[in-house]
């Protein structure tokens, strides 16, 4: 076990971080020591990473050392925006110092240069003379593992220097691949690839203010001068988006993020800063701009090819738009969820013939997935099936009489059978029926079932309980039937008779 951190106390009585606690428990017999929250520091250096963003749009977490502490940013044209790179790297050590926080930082050509200098000799290496800078710091600043650092300092390997020239393949056979790819990435001869925290958004508009503002309403009203200036940029590349996403980077490295979704691609500037406006609605007590926001950025996402709207008087106005409007607004200021399409299956399994879908996240319909219109189907059908008893005249015949939820009803008329036969490529999933209630049995067993399932996981609430799919029963006879009160229903029997189990009847929809 090693310190990780130290305290002013601690650190005047010779105690340092890396440090073995052993030998600090030596140094220091009354010690204090506190177990590291490492899940803590994750999520606090999660959100630094967020928050430096707004220096560069590609900014990542190195976690070959540990899973905190190592950021890296690619400031490939971006420094110019704070006056030149010996500025920047003042400027983004600064700020976390003057937030009390110990930080130090290198630019480089390389990732791996970068690290090891930011580490020993933090600064700024001029472009292609990373072999030199590198060559007299220790080895343990290529991201080696402890047992290769200390395989190399016992043969007399202690700077990176004394790696150069030598032979490769007696290098890899003794410490491993790793440590040549190591060399190889910090000098420039392998690229190293980082993975950014968040998606790179190539159309973006940002604003950097002089003084931070506060008020929700001054967010607003900037993120709409910003969509307009976004809209200019993707009508220049006749493009539009349907995701849109507001950065809000406060002073204290914490970020704020607005995301709307449009039910089609769009770049109206007034539309898309209206529907910033309904997502806000939602935040209730939630908006929180700490000691003020100094940065803002909208960016744009799910992008397509947008053609220049034709305005003039044989365009069609079929009203499209504005439901397209509608739906956004709603979907933006009641949540994704809150309104649904109903979208058409190919499938003939008629419980599995529609499903939900967003409105402003829906896909593209599928032409035989159209229902046939000269098939007889209910107006309302039941979202499963139910179990329902029957007296047929004949085994194969219609039913005579039927009782459904404990209520007898006596068969007039019927039609039918309309045959339905399972999907093959369905085999294996479960029917979703309905059956009756098991008769109760001995109380004791009822114990034993209840303190069973209590330590199974809970199965969400709206997930029905399915029977098990049985492949030597998966035939459907439709009926539709008409008691003596003139009500129609469509029911029908599952198996065919001379299999293993009798048939079951279970009821499925009602017509008008």
């Amino acid at each position: 076990m090693k310190l990780m951190a130290v305290d002013a106390a601690a650190s005047k009585a010779g105690l340092a971080p890396g440090q073995n606690l052993s030998d600090a428990r030596a140094l220091v017999p009354d010690l204090e020591v506190r177990e590291a929250d490492r899940n803590a520091f994750e999520h606090v250096f999660a959100d630094f990473a967020d928050w430096h963003s707004n220096a560069s749009p590609i900014v990542s977490v190195l976690t070959d050392v540990a899973a905190y502490g190592d950021l890296v940013l690619d400031i490939t044209g971006v420094a110019h925006l704070f006056g030149g790179e010996e500025k920047m790297l003042e400027h983004l050590v600064g700020r976390l110092s003057r937030l009390g926080f110990t930080v130090s930082g290198a630019i480089a050509d390389t990732v791996g240069a970068a690290w090891a200098l930011s580490h020993f000799q933090p600064g700024i290496i001029a472009p292609d003379k990373q072999r030199d800078a590198l060559a007299d710091l220790p080895v343990v600043a290529l991201r080696l593992s402890d047992e290769q650092v200390a395989g190399l300092n016992q043969m007399g390997l202690k700077r990176i220097g004394q790696l150069y020239g030598r032979p490769r393949k007696a290098l890899q056979a003794r410490f491993g691949l790793s440590l040549l790819l190591r060399l190889d990435q910090a000098l420039g001869e392998i690229e190293e690839k980082i993975t950014p925290r968040i998606p790179l958004a190539e159309h973006f508009a940002e604003q950097r203010l002089a003084e931070p503002i506060g008020y929700l309403d001054d967010v607003l009203m900037m993120a709409r001068d910003l969509a307009v200036r976004l809209a200019l940029r993707l009508e220049a590349e006749q493009i539009g988006a349907q995701s849109f996403h507001l950065f809000l980077y406060r002073v204290d490295h914490k970020v704020i993020t607005l995301s709307i979704n449009a039910a089609r691609a769009t770049r109206d500037p007034a539309h898309i800063a209206q529907l910033f406006v309904h997502r806000s609605e939602r935040l209730v007590g939630e908006y929180d701009a700490g000691f003020g926001i100094d940065m803002i950025r909208l960016a744009a996402s799910s992008l397509s090819p947008m053609a220049s709207t034709q305005i003039g008087a044989f365009e069609t106005d079929d009203g499209a738009r504005d439901l397209d409007r509608l739906y956004d607004r709603m979907s933006n200021r009641l949540g994704a969820a809150a309104l649904m399409r109903s979208k058409f299956v190919n499938t003939h399994i008629p419980e599995r013939a529609i499903k939900l879908e967003p409105v402003v996240a829906r896909t593209e319909d599928d032409p035989e997935a159209a229902p046939d219109q000269t098939l007889v189907r209910p107006l309302r059908l039941l979202p499963n099936p139910e179990a329902i008893e029957v007296i047929a005249e004949v085994p194969d015949g219609p039913p005579m009489r039927m009782t459904w939820r404990r209520i007898g009803y006596r068969v007039a008329k019927a039609s039918g059978p309309e045959r339905i036969d399972a999907e093959w490529w369905r085999s294996g999933q479960n029917l979703a029926t309905i059956l009756p209630p098991q008769k109760r049995g001995d109380p004791r067993d009822d114990e034993k079932a209840d303190k069973k399932a209590k330590q199974l996981p809970k199965k969400p609430e709206h997930v029905s309980k399915l029977t098990a799919f049985d492949p030597m029963q998966v035939t459907r006879d439709y009926y539709v039937i008409e008691d003596d009160g003139g009500r129609r229903f469509w029911v029908f029997r599952l198996g065919l008779f001379g299999t293993t189990e009798a048939p079951r009847w279970f009821m499925h929809g009602f017509f008008a």
